[in-house]
């Protein structure tokens, strides 16, 4: 008897077990929905400039650069999200890490320029078939130019 009772109770929790698992599995899959706005990723190459979730990282054709508190950075991903969900993504995200907005171009590809401080951020998307490329271009404004004086430079 003891023997179908300590049956019982291990058969309940794997029953237990698996449909919680599956539960989880489609929680997890509500996210993927195209219909609800784009969610960003947890691992950022730049801290303050968010990448959406489904974008792959194209490494071969990316680059950062960081010294001396200037970063510099390409970075190119791809993935099958729609450009319009993405530009809505970058206008709500970047407001959030104290980008401003300056303005948006659109012929084909996707142009959104964003600045902040002392750096700007042109966010590129590029459709290309089903999938979209996104680029992201960060680095430091143009330094702003005092009036030289009328003597040539020797």
């Amino acid at each position: 008897m003891k023997f179908f009772i300590k049956l019982f109770f291990l058969f309940s929790a794997c029953c237990l077990l698996s449909a919680g698992l599956s539960g989880c599995s489609t929680v997890s899959g509500s996210k993927n929905d195209n219909s609800g706005l784009l969610e960003p990723q947890a691992l950022l190459k730049f801290a303050d400039v968010p990448v959406p979730v489904g974008l792959k990282n194209l490494p071969k054709e990316s680059y950062t650069f960081v010294s001396s508190g200037v970063r510099v950075g390409v970075l190119k991903y791809q993935g099958k999200s729609d450009p319009e969900r993405i530009i809505a993504f970058y206008r709500e995200q970047m407001a959030m890490y104290n980008w401003s907005l300056i303005n948006i171009v659109e012929y084909g590809q996707r142009l959104m320029n964003f600045e902040k401080e002392n750096e700007t951020c042109i966010i590129t998307i590029e459709p290309k078939g089903s999938a979209s490329i996104l680029t992201i271009s960060l680095g430091p404004k143009s330094q702003k130019t005092t009036k030289s004086s009328k003597s040539p430079v020797k």
